[in-house]
């Protein structure tokens, strides 16, 4: 199994050299074969000893023990690892390549679409690479990305994108320092932040987006931290904008998830049918209960905080000043959520790209998105359970759009990766490529040992 190498970002796996991982000749074809485990983490249930399962083209076919399944399926090929479990989702990514978190460099990014996009192209590697096989994507330039990985252009995840995020004029995906008719124009002309005002453009911004193949809308129901002039605690759009968007989206059997860190903002957008909360960092105990009883789903994104509270030049000094004042609110919404038992799916908002002579770039870039599950661990979460909301829970942030994928049962996704150690021991064996000995992804093969995955 040999490659060329992607010279010059040796970084790309943690320090691991990065390959292409195999030639046209050598790419392994969707055949049967086995794989078993010394221990089997299903996604969703208990963990088995010396599991196996049976793949059949990109599907799972069987689950069981090894002793169930070895005579069945004993003339299939097969191979051992460790752990066995799902591949990962990152429910919260954004493919905009920015070099920092100021409205100038999201300018760049949204105006430079061949340079982001092949900026983009290695942190869809390093994201299959840290055992993340698919992903959605809340806004940025990942519908054109997917059909890349879906045509063998490029090596990644499965992307699930929302294409743009759509904010009112002055919120949230609004670049305040730019004249609004030349945001007007960005917005005309493919960019990844849309503002509209009134039910009448709520309306036709959303089906903008499913004109372009958004499987989810993106909305902004608070201020956020990135943008110039909003506060996080105020609420974006009014209730019956945020209502016509979901029933908009509705319609084609899409789901809403909205940016909230203010209360207000979280509490009318679960009113108005919303079902997945991005951040969420004023959530107290009453907000909690109404996500459980609208079986809405927390994205809270820790990662993004910690990794910016290191990273003071990697914000504008509005952004920062934001970043501080979200912070300690958010860890104590994550310990509420957690301790009230809403359902959480794992999510980073990792929006960077490691890019030589930026050191900033490698606390926020792709690659390193497992390590969020340790925050949901240290916030209260079993490790079982942060595996559940890295695997199974991850289709649910799609809705009616939702795969069959994030377990290891008969009939879902064959997207499954090998650990040389047990995240039930230590969380912090995803956090890092190096762990990650396998990813199987629809059945293929992308990463063994000594061949991590890399650019085709």
């Amino acid at each position: 199994m040999r490659g060329s190498p992607f010279v010059g970002d040796a970084a790309i796996a943690d320090g691991l050299p990065v390959r292409g991982p195999y030639s046209q000749e050598e790419k392994p074809k969707k055949d049967s074969f086995c794989v078993e485990a010394d221990l089997l983490i299903p996604g969703k249930g208990d963990p088995i000893k010396d599991g196996c399962i049976v793949v059949e083209g990109n599907k799972i076919k069987e689950m069981g023990t090894s002793t169930q399944l070895a005579k069945t399926y004993s003339h299939l090929p097969k191979y051992h690892v460790k752990v066995l479990m799902p591949g990962m989702w990152d429910c919260h990514v954004h493919f905009i390549a920015v070099q920092r978190v100021a409205w100038d460099a999201i300018l760049e990014s949204a105006q430079k679409m061949v340079l982001t996009g092949a900026r983009c192209a290695p942190d869809l590697a390093r994201l299959l690479d840290a055992g993340f096989t698919s992903v959605r994507e809340m806004g940025g330039f990942g519908i054109q990305l997917d059909q890349a990985v879906e045509e063998g252009s490029l090596v990644g995840p499965k992307i699930y994108s929302s294409n743009s995020i759509i904010s009112p004029t002055g919120g949230h995906a609004d670049l305040h320092p730019l004249p609004k008719p030349w945001f007007d124009d960005l917005c005309h002309h493919g960019s990844p932040f849309q503002t509209a005002d009134g039910i009448p453009e709520c309306l036709k911004t959303v089906r903008m987006q499913l004109r372009a193949g958004a499987k989810v809308i993106k909305i902004c129901a608070s201020g956020g931290v990135g943008s110039e002039l909003d506060n996080p605690i105020d609420q974006q759009f009014s209730d019956e904008e945020i209502k016509a968007m979901v029933d908009e989206a509705a319609r084609s059997q899409r789901i809403v998830g909205a940016h909230c860190h203010g209360k207000a903002g979280i509490m009318a957008a679960l009113r108005a049918g919303v079902k997945t909360i991005e951040h969420g960092s004023y959530l107290d105990e009453e907000a909690a209960e109404l996500m459980i009883e609208k079986d809405a789903i927390l994205v809270a994104t820790r990662l993004i905080v910690e990794n910016g509270l290191q990273s003071q030049d990697y914000f504008s000094p509005v952004g920062y000043a934001k970043l501080r004042l979200v912070a300690e609110a958010q860890w104590k919404a994550m310990q509420i959520a957690i301790r009230q038992g809403v359902k959480c799916a794992i999510g980073t908002d990792s929006a960077g790209t490691l890019t030589p002579g930026n050191p900033l770039s490698k606390l926020v870039r792709q690659g390193l998105n497992g390590k969020e599950l340790g925050y949901h661990v240290k916030a209260g979460m079993t490790p079982l359970q942060a595996i559940e909301a890295a695997t199974a829970n991850g289709p649910l942030t799609l809705g009616p759009q939702a795969p069959k994928a994030g377990q290891l049962r008969e009939g879902f996704d064959a997207d499954f990766i090998g650990l040389d150690a047990s995240p039930l021991d230590d969380i912090g064996v995803l956090s890092s490529p190096r762990h990650v000995t396998h990813v199987w992804k629809r059945g293929i093969m992308y990463k063994s040992p000594g061949h991590p995955v890399g650019l085709i």
